[in-house]
């Protein structure tokens, strides 16, 4: 197999929403999935392990995991034939310092028709580290779904 001269590009980065497909399906993780400091750096290097530059399946970035059909396969290290299934998002230093919140996983058209969920996508890239979805949660405050202060014209 060809090694990828270029790295793919990489959720969060600029030009990662045109590699990226979009939701079809997304859940939010209520309550939201934390991981601590050792695991959320043994998720991403077990990701770049198995990264679709690699030979894998995951491209992982500072704001997530994508889960894709297989390796990116197409000149000068582009998509090729792999297809975006889903994805898994996240923010830093949630609940405090050093910790990572999972708050949202998202499933492609291409995904549902591959038969993915929100909650195999999570799952998947939660099995990297022997995590679960019963991990540990924290509840978040949600925004107000509109702004009290503002009026309606």
């Amino acid at each position: 197999m060809a090694r990828v001269t270029q790295p793919p590009i990489r959720p969060g980065s600029p030009g990662w929403a045109q590699a990226a497909s979009k939701a079809a399906l997304a859940s939010r993780v209520r309550p939201s999935l934390v991981l601590d400091e050792r695991v959320a750096r043994e998720l991403l290097q077990e990701a770049a392990r198995f990264d679709v530059s690699a030979g894998g399946r995951f491209s992982a970035g500072p704001a997530g995991v994508q889960v894709w059909s297989g390796p990116w396969n197409g000149e000068g290290g582009t998509k090729g034939t792999a297809v975006h299934l889903g994805s898994v998002d996240w923010t830093y230093d949630t609940p405090s310092k050093n910790y990572v919140t999972i708050y949202r996983s998202m499933v492609t058209q291409a995904g549902i028709d591959a038969g993915q969920t929100t909650e195999s996508i999570l799952t998947t890239v939660l099995n990297l580290v022997g995590q679960t979805v019963d991990g540990p949660r924290i509840e978040q405050p949600m925004p107000p779904a509109h702004d009290p202060f503002r009026r309606g014209f």
